[in-house]
């Protein structure tokens, strides 16, 4: 069965769009997820589902935790094999912890999309793109970024979800763990 990692956006921030982990846990479930595993509060679930469309699967997700949280959750998904080429596409080893950040979209974004942001404007923090993350080493974290910012006001990436690396790792792990 293939193991999945769901990414929710938006929940248990700043007191607003409240999800308890038990009841994520229920819901995934009884949609047929197994083995499911929560980290941290904000909405990480490492799970294995007999479905192999990846797309089908997050709008089902979605919709059962839509109905059970009373409030719109947007999923992104990664196979357990995506979440590791996440990791083997890091295009700054020497970061890591939470100075590196990855925004997982739900479609690949493109160069293009981003031409406007002048990355030398923002030094030391940079960013890149790989697959259908994008890839942002801020070394004085993601809370006073300019670089943040600025990607994030651009689709897809406004529409992603953010992990720090020390989660993704975390994550992988997990992941590995079932698979």
């Amino acid at each position: 069965m293939p193991v999945y990692v769901a990414l929710l956006r938006g929940i248990n921030v700043g007191g607003s769009k409240s999800l308890k982990m038990t009841l994520l846990r229920e819901v995934l479930e009884s949609a047929g997820c197994k083995d499911v595993e929560t980290y941290i509060q904000s909405g990480n679930v490492v799970f294995a589902h007999a479905s192999r469309s990846e797309a089908k699967l997050q709008k089902d997700l979605e919709a059962a935790i839509a109905k059970a949280a009373k409030f719109d959750v947007p999923v992104v998904l990664r196979s357990a094999a995506e979440l590791n080429q996440v990791v083997n596409d890091n295009p700054f080893p020497k970061s890591g912890g939470k100075e590196l950040h990855v925004l997982f979209c739900t479609t690949k974004p493109t160069a293009t999309a981003f031409a406007k942001i002048e990355a030398a404007k923002f030094a030391p923090e940079a960013w890149a793109l790989a697959n259908r993350e994008v890839y942002l080493n801020l070394p004085h974290g993601i809370g006073t970024s300019k670089l943040a910012g600025a990607i994030t006001r651009v689709s897809p990436a406004k529409e992603a979800t953010a992990r720090n690396w020390n989660t993704v790792e975390k994550l992988v792990a997990m992941a590995a763990e079932r698979g």
